[in-house]
């Protein structure tokens, strides 16, 4: 722990970013153009040959205050910020962006090409985002972009907090170790504890060390003596990860009182909000028509292969949904016809099943599912019905883990929240492990999920799940 590797270099990092997005972002024009060339065999008829010029340059300047933008007011180049909220930002600025794009048109009255300007900015939208994440992605490889972090802190928000930073890559933060001098443990993660407060500014004098305060909220005392430590040894990179699991902190806006050590959390309930369910369930028809037209020949195949054994294709499990009314939960039929009875005798027969079972109401290895079942269960093919939940309302294709009446007693307090929303097909559960999480982290990621929903975290979830399907991560 003496001497530590630490390539990081801030500048050169800030500088390739930035170039990054100057030059796809003016790619994006050329890609438009050989586009429009690529359809219609010439470029002059949407972009006269006298205004060529002026647009490229137009485009360029436009490029510039983008990054300028990206750099000084929402700090991409500086901050390190969740790929997911980095790239909802990017989107926002590309689209205003574009919108200035149109209303420069018509003020100079420029010859206007509906395909040269989505196919413009549509490609800025895909290809400034893709290579940024490339971008920090080789960074990270050469060793530039990684931060040598340091979380102090041993307690469960510490825990957590690493956990979270393990998750996001591309913030390039790389913990080292924990710090705590009252730590029982020795390792936390396979991770060093350091106990002697004379390592850590051993450790600063070698290079840029992120120093990560992670205490609980019963340890305020420990978070205020080492603010004014770390500030006295002029360590400049220092985050504050306060105590706050549990609060909803999407959307949630922030303030202080003047001369008052005093902040104020405006929280908001989304999914309360009229205008926000009503977005949720257009978003969820529209996409699930989509995903019905382009999935119904794989559909009718599976109809096809499940009915082979003389059972029905679909059936319908009852499940709970929003303010606790009861639906039938449509699935491809996975499982033997009499798999009730031989779950039963499984139970009666096996005590190590009947554990598993009343642990989580799942075995891992089940003798009830066919082997087509076991291929759509693995591919999640056989949740396909449920778009037809989603159609009729019962359901979203974002939400809550679909669950049966008895499970309600295992959410505690969080029932309350699980109750609000209507279960989805896929959810935060789905993408942070499925069935190799444990009950209780289901509960929090279902409330978390209610207590912080946004159009734009289905669609993250919606993407990741992707990911997570093709992977088959956690399926069984």
């Amino acid at each position: 722990m003496d001497n530590i590797d630490n390539k990081y270099n801030p500048q050169l990092c800030k500088i390739f970013l930035a170039i990054s997005d100057l030059i796809f972002f003016n790619l994006a024009l050329w890609f438009s153009l050989g586009c429009v060339y690529f359809i219609f065999d010439e470029v002059q008829r949407f972009i006269p040959q006298d205004q060529l010029d002026t647009r490229v340059i137009t485009h360029f300047i436009l490029s510039v205050v983008c990054v300028g933008w990206f750099w000084i007011r929402l700090r991409h180049y500086t901050y390190r910020k969740p790929f997911w909220y980095e790239l909802k930002e990017i989107f926002r600025t590309i689209v205003i962006f574009a919108i200035f794009d149109l209303a420069l048109i018509a003020f100079t009255k420029w010859q206007f090409s509906r395909y040269v300007w989505v196919f413009c900015w549509t490609f800025a939208i895909i290809l400034v985002p893709f290579f940024r994440a490339l971008t920090k992605h080789l960074l990270n490889k050469l060793g530039i972009w990684k931060k040598k972090t340091i979380i102090l802190g041993s307690g469960q928000n510490a825990r957590g907090a690493y956990s979270a930073l393990q998750s996001e890559e591309m913030m390039g933060f790389d913990v080292i170790a924990f710090f705590d001098t009252d730590a029982s443990d020795a390792e936390i993660n396979m991770l060093p504890v350091i106990k002697d407060t004379e390592t850590i500014w051993d450790l600063n004098r070698t290079g840029d060390v992120h120093y990560i305060l992670a205490y609980e909220y019963t340890e305020l005392e420990k978070t205020h003596f080492w603010l004014r430590e770390l500030s006295k040894h002029h360590c400049r990179s220092v985050t504050v990860v306060p105590s706050f699991r549990g609060l909803p902190l999407y959307n949630t806006d922030m303030s202080f009182i003047f001369s008052h050590e005093v902040m104020l959390l405006r929280i908001q309930n989304n999914l309360a909000k009229r205008s926000s369910r009503f977005l949720k369930r257009t978003f969820d028809i529209v996409c699930s028509i989509i995903i019905l037209i382009i999935a119904s020949p794989l559909m009718i195949y599976l109809w096809y292969k499940v009915t082979r054994d003389g059972g029905p294709a679909i059936y319908g499990h009852q499940r709970v949904g929003r303010h606790g009314k009861l639906f039938p939960c449509y699935k491809f039929r996975s499982m033997v016809i009499n798999s009730q009875e031989v779950l039963k005798e499984l139970l009666a027969n096996d005590p190590i099943a009947r554990a598993e079972w009343e642990k989580d109401f799942k075995l891992k290895n089940d003798p009830r599912i066919t082997a087509v079942g076991r291929f759509i269960r693995k591919t999640s093919l056989d949740e396909l019905p449920q778009l037809f939940n989603v159609l009729k309302g019962d359901m979203s294709l974002v939400g809550p883990r679909p669950i049966v009446s008895d499970e309600l007693e295992r959410y505690c307090d969080d029932v309350d929240y699980y109750l609000m929303a209507k279960p989805g097909m896929t959810g935060l559960w789905q993408v942070s492990g499925r069935n190799d999480v444990d009950y209780d982290t289901r509960v929090y990621f279902d409330s978390w999920y209610v207590k912080n929903w946004t159009l734009w975290n289905d669609i993250a979830i919606l993407f990741k799940t992707a990911k997570v399907v093709l992977r088959r991560d956690g399926a069984y």
